[in-house]
């Protein structure tokens, strides 16, 4: 799942991360937004009780944003600025900054968002180290400027929503931020960057579960998220797109068929055509036929126990979803496992 992308060129920072074992690689991706990034990046910097190297992979920035950045980074041997020559997406790009260090943790930060404290890091990785088989847990997200849960990244079913600082097993995580262990992530593949962009983190972590591991929400580890438009992809374009798109070809990969697919094809239109974007959930269903691959893999009944009772068992009876899911407005930020 990792490979495809040609590997990104280095700009500024240290030219390898410590060739000693370390705790973890904060993984940033960079598009333009040149002061959320940094905030971001010296957020990892200021991180205490863990030893790290933080990885920055711009994707297309303009020329003066990717300079300000390599300035800002100069002479830092605890980070690193990679460029590549195109947008890979977020499946693509997260793989090859993961890829180019070797701490046994990978911890996911957005490039609009920073830990909520000095260890949230340590806290990351001391949680993983204290469940051997869990592969990833996500954080709770909240507004940067208010520190109330940001709803639009709330990828776990409607119920949880009122004990978010609580900690329970999903069967996901938020990519604002969250920690995956490098094991796992090497045993899952990585993510499938043919995603490109939306549900990579439920992909990944469905193949994490089929191989024996967990997830886990942990509402006591906290990031700060600028929730912000720019550089969004926006609903009225490729967003529903690929939120449909990506979705479909996950199932698909799973070994549903087309008839079995009908209901949620039918939900997702039903949705798009209220806000004028039906020809892109034609669009999506086209695509993701033409990305099905030809070995379907199948989930043990174990793992298929795990999802229903931490999510499918939680979001209520066909009409409750219909009516929370399929009729509910389209949010401004795509909610990772809401449908």
């Amino acid at each position: 799942m990792t490979g495809g992308a040609a590997t990104p060129r280095w700009v500024a920072g240290a030219a390898t991360p410590p060739p000693e074992p370390y705790d973890a690689d904060v993984v940033i991706l960079m598009l333009d937004r040149f002061e959320e990034t940094l905030a971001a990046v010296r957020s990892a910097l200021a991180q205490d009780g863990v030893s790290l190297h933080v990885c920055v992979l711009d994707q297309g920035s303009a020329p003066s944003t990717l300079t300000r950045m390599a300035e800002a980074l100069a002479g830092e041997d605890r980070a690193t600025l990679l460029a590549s020559a195109c947008n890979l997406g977020v499946a693509a790009g997260r793989n090859a900054a993961s890829a180019f260090g070797h701490g046994r943790v990978i911890v996911g930060l957005d490039n609009d968002a920073v830990f909520g404290a000095a260890d949230t890091v340590a806290s990351l990785v001391a949680a993983l180290d204290a469940e051997p088989r869990l592969a990833a847990v996500g954080c709770r997200i909240v507004a940067y400027d208010t520190g109330s849960d940001d709803r639009s990244s709330w990828g776990y079913p409607p119920a949880p929503l009122t004990c978010a600082g609580e900690s329970f097993d999903a069967i996901t995580f938020v990519g604002a931020g969250h920690a995956i262990r490098r094991a796992a992530w090497a045993e899952a593949g990585g993510y499938d960057g043919a995603l490109f962009f939306c549900w990579e983190e439920f992909d990944f972590c469905l193949r994490a579960i089929a191989l024996g591991w967990r997830v886990r929400y942990r509402g006591d580890i906290v990031v700060r998220h600028r929730v912000s438009g720019e550089r969004r992809v926006a609903w009225a374009s490729d967003r529903w797109f690929y939120f449909v798109r990506n979705r479909l070809y996950i199932e698909r990969k799973l070994g549903t068929r087309w008839p079995a697919l009908l209901p949620r094809v039918l939900g997702y239109w039903m949705k798009s055509a209220r806000h004028g974007l039906a020809a892109e959930t034609l669009r999506a269903v086209i695509a993701a036929e033409r990305m099905s691959p030809g070995r379907r893999r199948a989930i043990p009944q174990a793992a298929l126990s795990y999802i229903s009772r931490n999510d499918r068992r939680l979001r209520g009876s066909l009409f409750t979803r219909l009516r929370k899911e399929v009729f509910s407005r389209l949010l401004t930020v795509a909610s990772p496992a809401a449908e």
